[in-house]
């Protein structure tokens, strides 16, 4: 008969080998991993391959010859003379995306900060109500929506013929302003959902105590109530800013082709235009600028002592 004896050190690593309780097993998360590596990654890289190749004298396609002028194309105009130009076509598209999306985050914010500090000080039973009235726009299908809203805003919707009582004239669609109001309602649930679930921790008493010390309201406000759900915020204008920069229906449906932004030139270049390669260099361009953007998010909320992952 033997006995067996063991060392603290090899207790130690039986502990860390051992999962924690509710802690599953990382094999689980591999087959996601590799399912997301493939369907996001796959289409990434052949993008960034076909942005360095050269485009077909006839057809679509590309031509398997490495170059680097779809690049050079995004900000050089070639004459017929033979002589080369800046060419900004493409840089004010990404300068109207980038108007859009900002105007798109900056009234969500504003709409947002408010709405989910009420639902935040309702009682339990409300504040799932609600949550689930926020989210119910998820469950109609974002075409549908959009096709809502231009039925809404057409010149013969029901805001024209009600301002039309007043001999008001209305004619904002196929315009700026309907695809900037088309973006802020798609995304103002993005926005505040995150709010609300910063807010939703925050303990009001703060806010009650600063109140009983002769605060004024805004400064109840500014001091202490928005720093306590800045990282609700920092994910707010993440979750808005990134995917409106890349929006395409709002444009082509509200703006008619009006107000270009960059994902609808992609899009024309690899449909009307049949230019994979210039239409995969403007792509990646796009890809470099949103992460340079996550990348910008996380190192303001990481200086703050902010607790907000974006990457």
């Amino acid at each position: 008969m033997t006995a067996t004896t063991s060392t603290p050190k090899s207790d130690s690593k039986q502990r860390e080998h051992r999962a924690r309780p509710g802690q599953a097993s990382p094999k689980l998360a591999y087959l996601p991993i590799i399912f997301l590596a493939f369907a996001i990654g796959v289409p990434l890289l052949i993008i960034v391959i076909y942005s360095f190749l050269e485009k077909p004298s006839q057809g679509t396609g590309v031509k398997w010859v490495f170059t680097t002028e779809n690049y050079k194309a995004l900000f050089i105009q070639q004459k017929l003379d033979g002589t080369t130009a800046l060419d900004t076509r493409y840089i004010k598209v990404l300068w109207t995306s980038f108007t859009y999306s900002l105007i798109t985050t900056i009234v969500t914010l504003i709409l947002s900060v408010p709405v989910a500090m009420w639902i935040a000080t309702r009682d339990a039973r409300k504040r799932n109500l609600l949550v689930a009235l926020v989210t119910l726009p998820f469950w109609i299908s974002i075409l549908i929506r959009t096709y809502g809203m231009r039925q809404i805003i057409a010149d013969e919707g029901p805001i024209g013929k009600f301002l039309g009582i007043f001999n008001i004239e209305w004619s904002i669609l196929y315009a700026p302003p309907a695809t900037i109001l088309g973006l802020i309602y798609v995304f103002l649930p993005f926005m505040i959902l995150p709010i609300y679930a910063s807010a939703e921790r925050f303990d009001f008493r703060l806010a009650e105590a600063a109140y009983d010390l002769g605060a004024k309201k805004m400064t109840v406000v500014r001091k202490i109530i928005l720093p306590s759900i800045r990282p609700g915020i920092i994910s707010g204008i993440a979750l808005v800013f990134i995917p409106a920069l890349g929006s395409f229906l709002q444009s082509d449906m509200l703006g008619g082709g009006k107000t270009n932004m960059v994902a609808n030139v992609i899009a024309n270049n690899f449909q009307q235009a049949r230019n994979w390669p210039f239409g995969s260099a403007l792509a990646v361009l796009l890809i470099v600028l949103t992460l340079l953007f996550v990348l910008i998010i996380q190192g303001i909320s990481q200086r703050r002592g902010d607790k907000v992952e974006l990457v």
